[in-house]
């Protein structure tokens, strides 16, 4: 069995998962053990939920516009968080925007994707001595690899301001940024990042927190609204309003109930029901091309491969890169006709805006395996759904 939020892949074998639903007991698996804690007396602060806009960005070593790179670590990082800040940044057009790995190689995205760096960490060095002005450092399968916290430290000694995304929090907190500060992280990180790094003041409800030259968000999902944030702290009002509108964003502010986020029987019993059902897992295909979206792309592949009922594939007509609309280079997974493509191929969502592409994926997960599903696929991404965002992408998958 496994179960992921962000970064956190949890394995137990399958007879301790029957043994555990037919006795419920804690003691049952490593997995349920480690529920027991996380039902523990939340230790964590409350932050107020209100709005609070990123400080505004001031230029410095003669960027006429700033410099901002997206570190990924090649052996596993996570989709949304890595993509969603490239797409959003490179769509405004206010910053130079790099995707950068730990060394050469394809970069394996979690759950789903695999990207090209468009260079390595040595690589952004060397061309940028001086650093960059913004590092976004998303959750990775490896939050102590040694690579990603020199280049985080190294960025951060030259006055990059640090944005963790979701369980990058971890890297962040391993590279010693967050000592004395207040931050966040996704729902089911913060009790144990409170035990691990408790002379950082750790907050609930709020969606994004800023703290000095260190920003941290709650899960997966938070990449949408602080990387509009950043677009306003850097252009102002007017201009992330233009760049949410395109993207089908109507609101990027840090208001956030936590509360609605919460381990509880019903959401582990949906994750062994559906692990357990491994007559009807299958491979779903996302036919890939030039062009594509990137954006809608990740929040496609990645909530259909939460639902542990499925694994998205990407399937193009060739083996040859993709090249994406905002300039990342996909490697497809599979080739369209081949023994390995998937039976079944999602219809296209290209007509969407890039973020509703979220509640389309979600709905048709909803079709596929169920409203709880899709609910706990939703839950993973820390997502609050909306009855009228997913009734209107239910309509576009009819």
């Amino acid at each position: 069995m496994r179960l992921s939020y962000g970064d956190k892949i949890i394995r137990a074998p399958l007879i301790g998962v029957l043994i555990a639903l037919a006795i419920l007991s804690d003691t049952a698996t490593p997995f349920l053990a480690r529920v027991a804690k996380a039902a523990a007396p939340d230790q964590t602060a409350t932050a107020p939920s209100d709005s609070s806009p990123l400080v505004p960005f001031h230029p410095k070593r003669g960027h006429a516009h700033p410099l901002i790179a997206i570190i990924a670590e090649n052996a596993g990082t996570e989709t949304t968080d890595f993509i969603i800040p490239y797409g959003v940044l490179t769509q405004s057009g206010v910053a130079e925007v790099i995707a950068v790995g730990t060394r050469s190689g394809p970069i394996q995205m979690m759950p789903a994707l695999k990207i090209a760096p468009q260079m390595t960490v040595t690589e952004f060095d060397a061309r940028f001595p001086e650093g960059a002005d913004y590092l976004f450092v998303p959750a990775v399968h490896n939050p102590d690899d040694k690579a990603l916290l020199d280049f985080v430290r190294s960025q951060a000694h030259r006055g990059a301001i640090v944005i963790g995304i979701c369980d990058g929090a971890w890297v962040v907190a391993n590279a010693g940024l967050l000592d004395g500060r207040t931050a966040t992280g996704h729902w089911y990180s913060l009790d144990s990042l409170q035990r691990k790094f408790a002379t950082t003041t750790w907050v609930r409800n709020r969606r994004y927190v800023a703290d000095g030259t260190v920003v941290t968000t709650t899960g997966v999902t938070a990449s949408i609204p602080v990387s509009l944030a950043l677009v306003e702290s850097i252009a102002g009002r007017d201009k992330a309003m233009k760049v949410a509108g395109q993207l089908g964003v109507s609101d990027w502010s840090s208001v956030h109930d936590s509360n609605e986020f919460k381990l509880d029987w019903n959401f582990r019993l949906i994750a062994a029901r559906n692990e357990l059902s491994f007559w009807s897992h299958e491979k779903i295909g996302i036919a890939v091309s030039p062009g594509i979206d990137e954006i809608a792309l990740a929040l496609v592949a990645d909530p259909y491969s939460r639902t542990f009922r499925s694994q998205a594939l990407t399937v193009s007509k060739s083996n040859a890169p993709i090249r994406t609309r905002r300039g990342l280079t996909i490697i497809p997974d599979v080739v369209a006709g081949t023994e390995k493509a998937p039976a079944r191929t999602l219809p296209s969502f290209e007509s969407l805006p890039p973020v509703p592409a979220l509640d389309w994926a979600l709905a048709g997960i909803a079709d596929a395996y169920g409203q709880p599903t899709a609910a706990f696929v939703a839950k993973q991404m820390e997502y609050k759904t909306s009855e009228s965002g997913v009734s209107q992408a239910r309509e576009t998958h009819d």
